[in-house]
């Protein structure tokens, strides 16, 4: 069926490996494989550089479970980073990749890493932007020459993950309020091939994606399941330094100056770590794909050739 708010192709249900039912997104275009392990709770909407029969690549994604139009997994501890990791092979199977570039943003990093370490032989390159290999956010402020103990830091992080079901709600009041106007991407739109205003061929009108949209569709999740997936997602451990060296596949890490959920200095050291990795510093924030979708189609298309899937 037809998804006019995931910014075209299809949206259908499958089953993961532990029956709980998914949303899966694809974008129905031919090209190199890619699997968007997105952000917690947000839209394939986001990503408009992958839209459009003429985009060059395979696409598909997923809703988070119990986000988005995927159910809630019956033991409803399942929420894990583990969890997401192997619903991201199985919306591959869905999707009939034997093997894809993985693009992680935010949390989707950790899923992404975790995934490959799992099946390295289906992952052919990483894309990560905005986040590292825990699921676990930077949420205090970091000045020069201090340091937060990494005890203190994981306290506030989980009170902050507790505190978004009381903050959710009126946040979302706000972001009903933001204007249509606030465009990040039309031009990336266009030169997919995708007229933001022309209908699709089930006769819903495509929507022109912009930032104010992408937030709407965030500020619908379900605040308190949305809290208890974030505290689920910062239990994560990463794994250690010699188990990432062991990721041999291509990967691009792209951070955001201004990003200060995922800061520059801790996505140079998940860099740092992984083997064959391309480091890019871009001057934004946590909000890279909607900031710079050129440059990150760049950034996809070099890691496609370096992965062998792109002339």
């Amino acid at each position: 069926m037809s998804d006019p708010e995931d910014g075209g192709g299809h949206v259908e249900d499958v089953l993961a490996r532990d029956g709980t039912r998914l949303r899966r997104w694809d974008n129905d275009a031919a090209g190199v494989p890619v699997v968007i392990s997105n952000g917690l709770g947000a839209s394939p909407t986001a990503w408009p550089f992958l839209h459009g029969p003429d985009c060059g690549y395979h696409a598909t994604s997923w809703h988070h479970r119990g986000l988005g139009g995927s159910d809630r997994p019956a033991d409803e501890t399942r929420i894990g980073i583990g969890d997401h990791a192997e619903d991201l092979l199985a919306v591959m199977d869905a999707a009939g990749m034997d093997r894809a570039i993985v693009v992680g943003w935010s949390v989707g990093v950790a899923v992404a890493i975790e995934a490959a370490r799992r099946a390295p032989e289906r992952v052919a390159g990483l894309l990560a932007l905005g986040g590292v290999a825990t699921g676990l956010f930077r949420v205090l402020p970091a000045f020069p020459g201090s340091s937060v103990p990494e005890g203190v830091h994981r306290r506030a992080a989980r009170l902050g993950g507790w505190l978004l079901r009381v903050v959710g709600p009126p946040i979302s009041g706000v972001i009903d309020l933001l204007p249509r106007g606030m465009d990040a991407s039309r031009d990336a739109l266009d030169r997919a091939g995708v007229d933001p205003a022309a209908p699709d061929p089930t006769g819903a009108t495509a929507p022109m994606i912009t930032l104010a949209e992408v937030a709407r569709q965030f500020a619908r999740h379900d605040w308190t399941w949305f809290s208890r997936m974030v505290l689920a997602a910062a239990d994560h451990e990463a794994p250690d330094d010699a188990v990432l060296r062991t990721l041999t596949m291509p990967a691009t890490v792209v951070s955001g100056d201004y990003d200060t959920l995922a800061p520059p200095a801790d996505m140079a050291a998940l860099a740092g770590v992984l083997p064959d990795t391309r480091l890019v510093r871009l001057p934004g924030s946590h909000f890279l794909p909607l900031q710079f979708p050129d440059a990150l189609a760049g950034e996809l298309a070099g890691l496609a050739r370096r992965a062998g899937l792109q002339a």
